[in-house]
């Protein structure tokens, strides 16, 4: 049987390779006033590995987005107190390089507007109701365009 020696005051270092520690999990802002829909969100999000933060509209979501960085931000598009066009909008004054981690949801399919906003801008959009392996589909592609160079 070996038996391991202690000598007091000796330091012992173990280099670690960066590649042997896990990823941080991604971060994902859920921007809707929809509670029902963001619990579902959030648990489907959690139980895949993401860290999920929830703001219950725009207002909100511009006071998460200045607290903290996110890979993907979901967003509704109609929302009390500030639209997700807005939020946009105050995003991309305030920290330009999320707006290309954007995926946005909304249900006013026949809404030029909405649809319009959407296509200005190269958005990725979720028309609800939608199914998870859409979502993880979108936030497949918002991570591989980051990881490329591109958001």
């Amino acid at each position: 049987m070996l038996k391991k020696h202690f000598i007091p005051g000796e330091e012992r270092v173990h280099d670690v390779d960066d590649s042997d520690l896990p990823a941080a999990p991604k971060k994902i802002l859920i921007v809707d006033n929809d509670a029902d829909l963001t619990g579902i969100l959030r648990d489907f999000l959690e139980n895949e590995g993401y860290r999920v933060a929830i703001a219950n509209d725009g207002v909100e979501g511009v006071k998460a987005i200045m607290a903290d960085s996110f890979d993907i931000i979901l967003c509704d598009m109609v929302m009390p107190h500030m639209r997700g066009d807005m939020f946009y909008k105050a995003v991309e004054r305030t920290k330009r390089q999320l707006c290309q981690r954007f995926i946005f949801m909304t249900g006013h399919t026949a809404d030029k507007e909405i649809s319009d906003f959407i296509r200005s801008i190269r958005g990725l959009a979720l028309w609800k109701p939608f199914e998870m392996h859409q979502l993880t589909e979108a936030i497949g592609v918002v991570l591989k365009k980051a990881e490329s160079g591109k958001a």
